[in-house]
């Protein structure tokens, strides 16, 4: 009998593998980087990969792909789409660059497929849809506070037709705060969900208490073979965190300090699980040692950079129980060369009063050749600006730009568009700024905390480095960590964002009809009771009767009273 199950499961089986073939596999990796300014940037990608053709039953049959996350996809017409959700903000000039870089608060950008007839309407049930997958408020997005720039962005997969920017909508809502609630619909994406693998790491105790963390979901249509006659589709989840060492005087660190807990093993659905630690700076001067030995070495020159990297196999390390990786300083600690980022920005707002103020944005070149930067600012609605104000200097020098893309905002229609591409000179500081004036708005339009302020999604630069120098960013081709490592070539594209700003709009006193209700209600209480009972109620005598006690002091009086009166 027991014979008889076992056949029959095991011909099911094959039959289901016949029917619906496995043809994707699912990569999880953790990569560990000391940086100099003792911190650790620790990076999680957890890539899926479908070889597939598109259609739209594509998704009602999927085995790792994600069927929700794929349905919202194939029901809005996405080609490409890039998801992130970050609390904190990147320092490029002490940390370098990360492999996806991403503003601070919750940021869209989606390409869609050119037979989507409205992209507006698409663009509007995707966000909606997003919003309850990741339980974020992603529903906040609207045509008043969404842009198609035209250079900023360009397909990261496979494209079929000629770029076209109308298809294209981007958008950041920079007071979107991250929680366990995003990060909760975050792991059920994945196959093994958060009970094996890298994902049981991802613990929100203590992801959270980091200097910077950051979520993402990245869908997109790549190549299968190196003719590209054949495409597959990519979805890479991505979680990027800042851990601070500062605070330890022996500056050792490990995964079970970190996230509490070491690796239990990897997931069994997953092809490759592994741990890379960048041990680049420790060639010079020996500053630490890897405990237990990396099982593999991968050494590549990059950009003019030489790198080395610790390889951990998850299988073959866990196999005995619970494993963890760490790092133990010499006793006599060295601190690591610090080498700083060629490219790097700040952007401040300047002026006094609430009615006017100007935006600033500086651009620091530390190259010594010319460098090209896109430069984009998504300015909302409420802050009207001037075009003509425009000035971008270098000391007392100005810079024309080479092109420049400008499309007024509308009020509650539509925000500030300004692309402009600029060419910095060697070891220099750029100043773009621009004039601005602060709206009064409906008092419906406030939010609860008024006086707070509004904030301003963030600036976007992106530029093609020479060189490879802090560069950490994934190549456009490669779906593993493992294949940025070798990735010589002529460019290295990076994109910065600067900070998200605070603006003080001029703000009614919310609290002045508050008072006013309370004086007139106050004042109508008071006048209206004592009124209201004299002319509906009578006065009458009302017979009062006394207790015991009142009985005995009325026939005590009344004794002493006839007792005065017989003596008189």
């Amino acid at each position: 009998m027991h014979s008889t199950t076992l056949l029959s499961l095991l011909l099911f089986v094959g039959i289901v593998k016949l029917v619906f073939p496995q043809n994707d596999f699912f990569d999880e990796e953790l990569m560990l980087k000391p940086l100099p300014s003792n911190h650790v940037y620790a990076y999680f990608q957890f890539t899926t990969v479908w070889e597939t053709t598109r259609n739209v039953n594509t998704f009602q049959h999927s085995h790792l792909f994600p069927r929700g996350l794929g349905e919202i996809i194939s029901r809005h017409g996405v080609d490409e789409l890039h998801l992130t959700l970050t609390k904190g903000l990147w320092n490029y000039q002490k940390w370098g660059y990360p492999y996806h870089d991403a503003g601070p608060g919750a940021e869209i950008s989606t390409w869609f497929r050119k037979d989507v007839n409205n992209v507006d309407d698409e663009w509007k049930g995707l966000t909606n849809a997003l919003a309850g997958l990741f339980c974020a408020s992603l529903n906040f997005v609207n045509p008043s506070n969404s842009i198609s720039p035209e250079f900023t962005f360009r397909p990261m997969g496979v494209v079929e037709h000629n770029v076209n920017s109308s298809y294209l909508r981007y958008t950041s809502l920079p007071r979107e705060i991250v929680c366990t609630e995003n990060l909760t619909p975050f792991k059920k994406l994945l196959p093994c969900n958060s009970k094996r693998g890298l994902a049981t790491l991802l613990n929100s105790a203590y992801i959270h208490d980091t200097n910077y963390h950051s979520i993402g979901v990245h869908f997109r249509v790549i190549c299968s073979n190196t003719i590209c006659n054949k495409t597959s589709l990519e979805l890479r989840q991505s979680v990027s965190l800042i851990y601070d060492t500062v605070t330890d005087a022996s500056q050792d660190w490990s995964i079970r300090k970190f996230f509490g807990m070491g690796i239990k093993g990897a997931c069994p659905l997953a092809t490759l699980s592994n741990v890379y630690i960048d041990i680049s700076n420790n060639n010079t001067n020996q500053i630490y040692e890897l405990v237990p030995p990396p099982s593999a070495k991968i050494v590549s020159l990059r950009g003019g950079q030489l790198n080395e990297i610790a390889v951990y196999d998850i299988r073959s390390h866990s196999a005995k129980g619970m494993f963890n990786v760490g790092v133990v300083h010499q006793t006599t600690y060295k601190a690591s060369l610090n080498y700083p980022s060629i490219l790097f920005t700040n952007r401040y707002v300047i002026g006094y009063g609430q009615e006017r103020g100007s935006l600033v944005t500086k651009i620091y070149n530390n190259y010594w050749q010319t460098l090209d930067i896109v430069l984009l600012e998504n300015i909302p609605w409420y802050l009207p600006v001037y075009l003509h104000s425009i000035t971008v200097t270098c000391g007392t020098r100005n810079i024309i730009p080479l092109a420049q893309r400008y499309r007024p905002g509308k009020e509650r229609k539509s925000p500030y568009y300004l692309e402009l591409i600029l060419r910095l000179p060697p070891q220099s500081v750029t100043k773009f700024s621009i004039e601005m004036d602060y709206s009064f708005l409906k008092w419906q339009e406030y939010p609860p905390d008024a006086n707070h302020g509004f904030y301003m999604g963030p600036a976007i630069i992106t530029a093609l480095l020479p060189i490879a120098r802090n560069y950490t960013a994934l190549p456009v081709d490669g779906s593993t960590i493992t294949s940025s490592f070798n990735a010589s070539r002529e460019g290295y594209m990076v994109q910065l964002r600067t900070e998200s700003l605070l603006i003080i709009l001029p703000t009614p006193d919310f609290s002045m009809p508050f008072n006013v209700i309370c004086l007139a209600c106050t004042a109508v209480a008071l006048a209206f009771g004592p009124l209201h009972n004299i002319a509906t109620k009578r006065l009458g005598l009302k017979r009062v009767e006394m207790d015991w006690k009142g009985k005995l002091l009325a026939f005590l009086v009344n004794k002493i009273t006839r007792t005065k009166k017989k003596q008189e």
